[in-house]
């Protein structure tokens, strides 16, 4: 989102693995101690502005920026609901079958936990072909941060938990076309070098 804006920003690492999203100094940005937490320095009324939750970072970035949101009411709100549609179903459906398939969970013995949260995303991933289907992004001709807020899933699901085959990930055609318009973007690939990972 950043990188499409051009707002200025400077990056910080979180070491899960040393807990560093646990420290009082994180804790103070996002009381949840997950990523994403922004602190911007030159927020409303020239304050600084401490936000957490991707989906709200996402319309604050927007409404600051002045862009990545349709101009017209009706779809700026459609744009919202499926940002809300990634935070209340795809980030945590894909998040399970992560951790059920290449986690910690994988230990679990009983297959139908996993098969549940399989089915889902699976579900998903059609409501999200279906929307694609016919559209070049998921508001049609308006690049925007509804496809900001989903590509990072669908690229975790594919590429980091190696889950794609357990939906049958190559048959959702229009997913995987506006996925590769995606990455394509240089915005994209960019954030995707942000921050730089210790040696």
């Amino acid at each position: 989102m950043l990188e499409e804006t051009g707002l200025p920003y400077e990056a910080h690492y979180v070491d899960f693995g040393g807990k560093d999203q646990k420290t009082p100094e994180y804790l103070s940005l996002n009381p949840n101690g997950r990523i994403p937490a922004i602190i911007d320095p030159d927020g409303p009324g020239r304050q600084p502005l401490a936000l957490f939750e991707s989906g709200a970072i996402l319309q604050y970035l927007a409404m600051k920026a002045g862009m990545l949101m349709p101009a017209d009411d009706a779809l700026a709100w459609q744009t919202i609901q499926w940002v809300y549609f990634q935070v209340g179903h795809i980030g945590p459906m894909f998040g399970q079958v992560g951790y059920y398939s290449k986690f910690e969970g994988k230990d679990v013995s009983d297959p139908r936990v996993l098969q549940r949260f399989a089915d889902e995303a699976r579900r998903l991933f059609g409501v999200l072909n279906d929307r694609l289907a016919g559209r070049q992004w998921i508001m049609g001709e308006h690049y925007t941060i509804a496809d900001i807020a989903i590509v990072g899933m669908v690229r975790n699901f594919v590429n980091h938990y190696e889950a794609g085959d357990r939906v049958g990930y190559d048959s959702f055609t229009h997913v995987k076309a506006w996925f590769d318009r995606m990455m394509a973007r240089p915005a994209v690939q960019r954030g995707l070098q942000i921050p730089a990972r210790p040696a």
